[in-house]
């Protein structure tokens, strides 16, 4: 199930794209990019459209996925309606 970004508190909101970038641990090149810039990025990548933050059912647990992995996953599970 997608979740609209702008139905999440912006304090949930910023939680959740931190989670994110910290467990992604996404290379940004030699030099280090300070987590408050990562967090904006990603936050403006998903007030594009471009990030989708999705609540699993099977999992109980929310993700944020590129709108192309989400197109993927609900390919390759179409029945299931687990993303």
């Amino acid at each position: 199930m997608l979740i609209p970004w702008r139905d999440l508190a912006a304090d949930t909101l910023d939680a959740l794209i931190e989670s994110f970038v910290l467990r992604e641990g996404t290379d940004y090149g030699d030099a280090e990019v300070p987590l408050a810039v990562k967090v904006a990025q990603v936050r403006e990548l998903i007030k594009r459209g471009e990030v989708l933050i999705v609540y699993s059912e099977l999992h109980e647990s929310v993700d944020l996925l590129s709108k192309q992995q989400w197109r993927q996953r609900q390919a390759e599970q179409p029945d299931e309606g687990s993303w």
